[in-house]
């Protein structure tokens, strides 16, 4: 009888994947030195740029009234040849210093999603599903919201190559590369530069700025919680996996691999150096591209991180009774109960499914 044969190279990644043990998983107990050494290791993979000195050289392109608020469309410099578009979105009911939320989309057509308003026209409502309108449910509950559109999304996607890949992120994940650098990095980078003109603007609470994000916008979220010291409260949403059970075993864009990560470390590895900062991750129980199973085993390690750290009631996780989108009424329920678990003043209310 012949011998069976492996020819398809993804029998040789997932024997790969079952041998592996990451040099830098997280350790019983926790250790100082595990957060040090991980976090440098994540920086130096991601290929985070450099800080820069630059100004960001704001300017506002229009400010509109909304039934919950004022949004105000603004663009700003990262770094050189890179600027970035985003909405700052201020709730009527809200005074300064104001409480942010971060808002970061996934593949979409891009941040227009998070305030409900169509993209060549934002003066036209639209009805965005899976509850991605995330400026709005954050006005809704009393935060500022900083919406920023991601490198390769929306307003910022590819527009002066002659040849552009139908994969969205394809082009600008791979330049990244033959760079050093990778598209996570650079987009969170741009969370950073976010960070840098809430500070600028003088009427935000720096100490309770967070980020929020769904799919790609998720992924992000996580490793801007991982790197980003001001980033306080993180909601990411359908992102958080094992490699080896979700981008490891199909088809994903490629602006979710970080060349070499996973001989260090798994996602939940570096998602547990968030702890023990406020965190609410977000799964659907259907969802293709995370499996739950996959999703409960990575949370069931970042819950082991945050116990050790004398934080098990910073974290949760929300399990919704659906696919791969956002569960806004859930997250925001968790999310108040993760920021005040002490006083027991959180919202209430039941989530779609906790655990």
């Amino acid at each position: 009888m012949a011998t069976p044969r492996h020819l398809s190279p993804s029998a040789n990644h997932r024997y790969l994947f079952d041998q592996l043990t990451p040099e830098l998983a997280y350790p019983a107990g926790g250790a100082d030195a595990w957060r040090r050494q991980l976090r440098a290791k994540v920086g130096e993979l991601v290929g985070l740029p450099d800080r820069v000195d630059g100004a960001l050289n704001v300017e506002h392109l229009w400010e509109r009234p909304d039934e919950l608020g004022t949004i105000t469309k603004i663009v700003f410099t990262a770094e050189p040849y890179c600027d970035v578009v985003g909405y700052f979105c201020v709730p009527h009911a809200a005074a300064p210093p104001y409480p942010v939320v971060i808002c970061l989309q996934g593949h979409s057509t891009g941040m227009h999603n998070s305030i409900a308003r169509d993209i060549d026209d934002e003066t036209s409502p639209i009805d965005v599903p899976g509850d991605r309108d995330f400026a709005l449910g954050a006005m809704r509950r009393g935060y500022a919201a900083l919406c920023i559109e991601q490198r390769s999304f929306g307003y910022r996607a590819e527009h002066e190559q002659e040849q552009v890949s139908p994969h969205g992120c394809h082009d600008a994940a791979m330049q990244a590369l033959l760079l050093g650098r990778t598209l996570v990095g650079e987009r969170v980078f741009d969370v950073d530069r976010g960070l840098d003109y809430l500070a600028e603007r003088g009427d935000v609470d720096m100490g309770r700025v967070g980020v929020l994000g769904n799919s790609g916008g998720g992924t992000v979220s996580i490793y801007a919680a991982a790197l980003l010291d001001r980033i306080r409260f993180a909601v990411p949403s359908c992102s958080l996996a094992t490699f080896a059970d979700s981008i490891g075993r199909i088809y994903h864009c490629a602006d979710n691999y970080i060349p070499g990560l996973a001989r260090w470390a798994d996602l939940p590895d570096v998602l547990g150096l968030f702890a023990p900062r406020p965190l609410v991750v977000v799964a659907g129980r259907d969802d293709p591209i995370f499996p739950l199973a996959s999703v409960q085993a990575a949370y069931d390690t970042v819950a082991r991180v945050y116990s050790d750290a004398g934080a098990a009631d910073r974290c949760t996780l929300v399990v919704g009774q659906g696919g791969h989108r956002f569960y806004a009424d859930a997250a925001w329920n968790a999310l108040a109960d993760v920021l005040a678990p002490a006083s027991g003043s959180g919202r209430g209310g039941q989530p779609a499914t906790r655990r």
